[in-house]
């Protein structure tokens, strides 16, 4: 492994962005026959996360270099699995290097696992030229997992189904403040929980633009089963009105500018793990896609993702 991926004499790496998210809601309305189960959410992209560096191999190997998530072996990992499912795919005798830099906690609910897998499957698809287009990429990340399709289309989308069913929203500009309890949420377990709601009624978009209350489905079980989360609950409810992301342990509240919510971030206690994130409108790794595209693939993928 290359001491930096960036140095001049390493030229073939190159870098991409794997954003983060957040789950404005998350409700569970039912259960597909298969035991999986049905939900809705809008999914909030940020201006942070993890960050993929990538280099194409030419004898086929998929290689990743250094940790990614502790106690995740390498064949188990979802970049890993990402780039072997996209080379077995696109029928590629192509391989890769594959570097993570990791930011986004495990088991918050942020993303992180999803968007990296995401990253790899539009970067490698470009650096491979396999040319898979959107629509594929995003059914073969569902293989992968179920928020793996909204990383690769890269827009803010309401979500149903168990999660791949997206429609692309308008989201107003926003910061947060977001906190990492450090507790790693199974979310297999959770799902099995009793005292979880699987029956929520449906709500509609325009409940969420009216700014109807809708809730996570996993907020209470959370903060009776963890010490850590209701802890963060109370401090967060210091500064606002926080909220649980996805089936993670990680928490926010919402604020309007960047200003309010570095004020807010600095009334905290000192050991809270917090800090600030802006949404985005679109996802970084779509920027980072047409910069590396030819003119005409980069004018394809300036269209609607969706």
């Amino acid at each position: 492994m290359p001491t930096s991926v960036s140095d001049p004499i390493e030229p073939n790496w190159s870098i991409w962005p794997a954003p983060a998210k957040l789950n404005l809601f998350l409700r569970i309305t039912g259960r597909r026959a298969d035991g999986y189960h049905l939900l809705q959410t809008v999914f909030r992209l940020l201006d942070w996360g993890d960050t993929i560096r990538l280099r194409p191999r030419a004898d086929g190997r998929v290689v990743r270099h250094g940790a990614s998530v502790a106690g995740v072996a390498e064949h188990d990992d979802l970049t890993v699995r990402a780039a072997l499912l996209l080379k077995n795919e696109a029928n590629s005798g192509q391989g890769a290097d594959i570097v993570i830099e990791k930011r986004i906690p495990a088991g918050g609910g942020f993303g992180g696992g999803s968007s990296d897998a995401a990253t790899v499957l539009v970067a490698l698809d470009a650096l491979w030229a396999t040319n898979l287009g959107v629509d594929r990429l995003a059914e073969l990340g569902l293989r992968l997992g179920a928020d793996v399709p909204v990383f690769v289309r890269g827009e803010n989308a309401w979500a149903e189904g168990v999660g791949e069913v997206l429609r692309p929203v308008e989201l107003a500009p926003a910061w947060y403040v977001l906190v990492d309890p450090g507790v790693h949420a199974p979310t297999a377990a959770l799902f099995q929980s009793s005292e979880l709601t699987r029956d929520a009624a449906p709500a509609t978009i325009s409940d969420f633009v009216s700014g109807k209350p809708l809730g996570n489905a996993f907020e209470p079980v959370l903060r009776k089963r963890e010490a850590a989360v209701e802890a963060a609950f109370a401090a967060l409810s210091q500064i606002g009105s926080p909220r649980l992301t996805g089936s993670g342990s990680g928490c926010f509240v919402e604020f309007a500018q960047r200003e309010s919510a570095e004020a807010a971030l600095a009334e905290l206690p000192s050991g809270l793990r917090a800090w600030t994130a802006g949404g985005a409108g679109r996802s970084a790794l779509c920027a980072a896609l047409e910069a590396n595209l030819p003119q005409g693939r980069r004018q394809e993928a300036q269209g609607t993702r969706f």
